[in-house]
């Protein structure tokens, strides 16, 4: 299973840059590039909230599952 970020669809929605994002939401923009990317391990639930907050969404829209099915 793998689980997919878009942060960048919705910075795009939003026409928001990723710097003014990491800036929102107090990390660095290094970080915020892990997560964007699909390479972070895990996220703490205060930088999904922090996240869903600056882009007025919820986790499902930031997150999805790209799981295939097991026979």
């Amino acid at each position: 299973m793998s689980i997919k970020v878009h942060i960048d669809v919705l910075l795009a929605q939003r026409k928001m840059s990723a710097g003014d994002l990491a800036n929102a939401i107090g990390i660095t923009p290094a970080n915020l590039s892990i997560l964007k990317n699909d390479k972070a391990k895990a996220i703490r639930f205060s930088t999904l909230d922090a996240l869903c907050k600056a882009l007025d969404c919820q986790p499902g829209d930031l997150l999805t599952s790209d799981s295939e099915k097991e026979d």
